[in-house]
């Protein structure tokens, strides 16, 4: 046994290296062949990594979104290392695991010393100008608004939908984002680098009781003739599957469904909902790209698009995220700009990209060296074969707690998936290769007795790594 873990401790010296050597000669190739390139994050809440056209949906209308995916790379196995959002911002910022960044809950904010290395800071240190639009999404009452050149964000929690302006006007949330973005590209375009980092509200819920979508007005009837199929797992049985802990009325995901998606009608018309938002997020993007060219600043400006979790609708009869179900943890993703090499784009790609990997992959692209804190990998890199593709992750959520919400932890990999809720040890093993909509629970069955002993010691290795 010693000698094992003496192998792996050495495999992961031999691997850190690997990555301190890559990302340096990626920074010095990148700082001598080209100017900096503009870089634009765009973050939408609550986007499960099938409501984009371009992922195969033949109901949503995504044409700009679709566009900048086929121009560039679209990421077909994106995931979340936690499915919540104030989590899942923190991985971003900081491209770091929950277990070490520790920011696990709404009221806990960066440290000084932390904020100093997220790519932000990282990126004004290196010259550019920073702007921040919508939904900050961590500790509120704390924004470090004094970082940015431009700062758009308001000290709440979870921004309304229709927001009054200055002339006293009700605006939609997506289109006062599309308003700041056209400020920022006017005041900071053809200047110096800068880096723009959005974030939608949309197509998260509004909360409330019962929770809505409202919508802006033009998209109201879109989808009003479609028809959208029922999930597979919408069927009763595989909520009654579930144990007695999970299977409860106080189970958020249970007691959200309840108002928006228990029965057919509701479910048609939440997602059409969902779907609307999207579409409004989406005309963004088309405008986005329309003022780019008209600053003639688009063929230097990298575009990243990426959901900040996703979101159940109806599968497995909940609503929301937090678990491990693909509805939950898989997002969209997309890296989109002439700067991309050649050969990377108008490519799809199958390999497993995370949230954590936006951090590193951002300073990489702006010619600046990866600090060894961070746990995630520069998706270029890993394309172009330089660092080692990622075969499996840690997935983490320990906010609230059973009831409301089980703790859950496990491994996902290309065709498997472990989750264990660790307050109960409850397990969970879907062969997500031969069933996508993870219909079967496997943990008990003796056929893949190897697999979940092999995922369960993977499970701990990869909760060590993770901290």
């Amino acid at each position: 046994m010693m000698v094992r873990i003496a192998c792996v401790c050495i495999k992961s010296l031999l691997l850190i290296a690997l990555l301190n050597s890559y990302t340096q000669r990626a920074s010095a190739q990148r700082k001598s062949t080209s100017q900096p390139p503009n870089i634009i994050f765009l973050l939408t809440d609550d986007h499960r990594w099938d409501a984009l056209g371009v992922m195969g949906n033949k109901i949503i209308q995504t044409p700009n979104l679709d566009a900048i995916a086929n121009r560039g790379i679209l990421f077909r196995k994106a995931y979340v290392t936690t499915a919540i959002c104030m989590v899942s911002r923190a991985s971003l910022l900081s491209g770091q695991y929950l277990s070490r960044h520790g920011i696990a809950d709404f009221n806990t904010d960066f440290t000084s010393q932390a904020l100093s290395q997220t790519y932000p800071a990282l990126l004004k240190k290196a010259g550019y100008k920073l702007g921040f639009i919508g939904k900050w999404g961590i500790d509120v009452q704390n924004q470090p608004d004094s970082l940015f050149d431009y700062w758009a964000s308001a000290k709440e929690g979870q921004p309304a939908y229709e927001l009054v302006n200055r002339s006293g006007k009700v605006i939609h949330h997506t289109d006062s984002v599309e308003k700041d973005i056209s400020q920022f590209l006017n005041q900071f375009a053809g200047k110096q680098p800068f880096c723009l980092s959005v974030s939608f509200k949309a197509p998260h819920e509004l909360d409330g009781n019962p929770p809505t979508y409202p919508v802006q007005e033009r998209f109201k009837d879109l989808y009003k003739n479609d028809k959208i199929p029922d999930p597979i797992t919408a069927d009763p049985k595989f909520w009654t599957s579930f144990p007695d802990f999970f299977k409860t009325d106080a189970n958020i995901g249970r007691d959200r469904w309840k108002p928006l998606l228990s029965t057919p009608e509701l479910r048609q018309e939440t997602t059409k909902n969902y779907y609307r938002l999207i579409t409004g997020v989406d005309e963004v993007v088309g405008n986005l790209v329309a003022q780019l060219k008209t600053l003639n600043i688009d063929n230097n400006t990298i575009i990243i698009f990426m959901g900040d979790n996703g979101f159940s609708l109806g599968e497995h009869g909940l609503e929301g995220k937090w678990f491990g179900f693909e509805e939950s943890i898989r997002v969209p993703l997309i890296i989109s700009g002439n700067v991309l090499p050649d050969h990377l784009k108008k490519t799809k790609n199958d390999q497993i990209s995370l949230n954590i990997d936006i951090a590193p992959t951002i300073l990489s692209l702006a010619g600046i060296p990866v600090p060894a804190q961070m746990q995630g990998k520069d998706l270029i890199g890993m394309l172009d074969k330089q660092l080692p593709a990622r075969e499996d992750f840690f997935y983490e959520h320990t906010f609230m707690g059973s009831p409301r919400l089980p703790k859950v932890e496990g491994v996902v990999s290309a065709d498997l998936k472990y989750m264990k809720y660790t307050e109960h040890g409850y397990e969970q093993l879907y062969d997500t290769k031969n069933d996508p909509h993870e219909t079967a629970n496997l943990a008990a069955d003796k056929t893949y007795t190897n697999q979940i002993t092999a995922l369960r010691k993977r499970y701990e290795v990869l909760k060590k790594e993770a901290k």
